[in-house]
């Protein structure tokens, strides 16, 4: 009988292992398509000029170069859900723990603000390296991230119906409060506008990642952590349910090509389809990207108990997204600069982005590695 309870207890935490390896080999995978996006700007020199909410929006003759960006649009809605679910199993642990409330929001803030510094003082110095180099003043995803962390922080008490509530009230609310793209241009100048509300900005002043578009995210995230506390075979088939609900949502939104697309189509074959707004993310970016993000979690999922060899060398990136964001970024550049200073073609990008992973993953390795070497309260934990 002992023997048998031992059988169970080990085949549980097997299990238990192989779904929070899910988490990170999704996470792992989204930074090896978002490595793809950035050597499009950075090593081929053709990536689009950005789906905005209004001015010029990308055309694309080639498919190619269509689906390279497409791929990657799911990367960043992924990171912010993900994060969510992140904070809320950190909270929950933590309490268990014996920290109190005001040491988690703490933690949780302190990471924020560092993600915010690392954006103005690191990667920003990183971009301007690039060709053609960025704006005097980005704010990108770092500041997104790090200002939906503090915020999120907020509501990691909440219960999973304030949960769902919130993200719907902001799902929704973000669309309906946001300016007309006739006003493209004529409301450049108030920075806390740009910054919370809707992207844009001047030659010296850009800001792709307002926050608050992407704090409906965050909650969603922290809903689902809610979900695999409770049960993660459920959470995972919930998952799939609402990734699949999500992508006929995003059918029926764009075919009817009026609210929640933020602007219309700009023709009609499949590339117009699905080329949709993403800065902020419109209704039916989100829906989308989420949607395939949930199918992708399901089936990895389903696989991770046979498939860990595998899924490892993606769960290598997702254990240490951040410290891969920054370093990728470096690598790039340095290819593009070094390597291909007058571009590639659209398929040519291919060598150059699995070169740059190749050299990337055992440096995440080494850092995840090192990582666990330090103390619980070092500041480079929060790394």
């Amino acid at each position: 009988m002992e023997a048998e309870r031992l059988k169970i207890s080990v085949k549980q935490k097997t299990t238990k292992e192989s779904r929070l390896l899910s988490i990170d080999a999704l996470r792992g995978l989204l930074i090896v398509l978002m490595a793809l996006d950035h050597a499009n700007y950075m090593v081929a020199l053709r990536h689009s000029s950005g789906e905005h909410w209004g001015g010029y929006f990308p055309v694309y003759n080639d498919p190619l170069a269509f689906v390279n960006r497409l791929v990657t649009h799911i990367c960043a809605p992924g990171f912010f859900f993900l994060m969510g679910v992140g904070m809320l199993l950190f909270a929950e642990s933590r309490q268990e723990k014996g920290w109190s409330t005001l040491q988690i929001l703490r933690h949780f803030w302190i990471r924020g603000v560092l993600l915010i510094a690392m954006q103005f003082l690191i990667v920003n110095r990183i971009w301007k390296m690039a060709s053609p180099p960025f704006v005097e003043t980005y704010v990108g995803v770092l500041v997104a991230l790090g200002g939906t962390m503090i915020l999120g922080s907020l509501f990691i008490r909440l219960k999973p119906a304030y949960l769902v509530v919130l993200s719907l009230a902001l799902f929704v609310g973000m669309e309906l409060s946001h300016p007309d793209p006739s006003q493209w241009g004529r409301i450049f100048d108030t920075p806390l506008g740009l910054i919370f509300g809707y992207s844009g900005g001047t030659g010296d002043f850009w800001v792709n990642f307002p926050v608050l578009p992407w704090l409906e995210l965050v909650s969603f995230g922290m809903l689902f952590g809610h979900w695999l506390r409770k049960d993660r075979r459920e959470a995972m088939r919930r998952g799939l349910v609402l990734g699949l609900v999500f992508l006929l949502l995003f059918v029926i939104l764009r075919a009817a090509d009026g609210f929640g697309n933020i602007r219309p189509r700009m023709g009609d074959d499949w590339i117009d389809f699905l080329n949709v707004v993403k800065y902020p993310p419109s209704m039916t970016f989100t829906l989308l990207t989420m949607g395939l993000n949930l199918v992708l979690l399901w089936l990895i999922s389903k696989v991770a108990d046979n498939a860990q060899r595998f899924l490892e060398p993606l769960a290598i990136f997702g254990r240490a997204p951040l410290f891969s964001y920054v370093v990728h970024l470096i690598l790039y550049v340095a290819i593009g600069n070094l390597l291909t200073p007058n571009g590639t073609s659209v398929a040519g990008v291919y060598p150059y982005w699995f070169l740059g992973l190749f050299i990337l993953l055992p440096l995440a390795w080494w850092f995840g590695q090192w990582k666990q070497t330090q103390s619980p309260r070092s500041l480079l934990r929060f790394l």
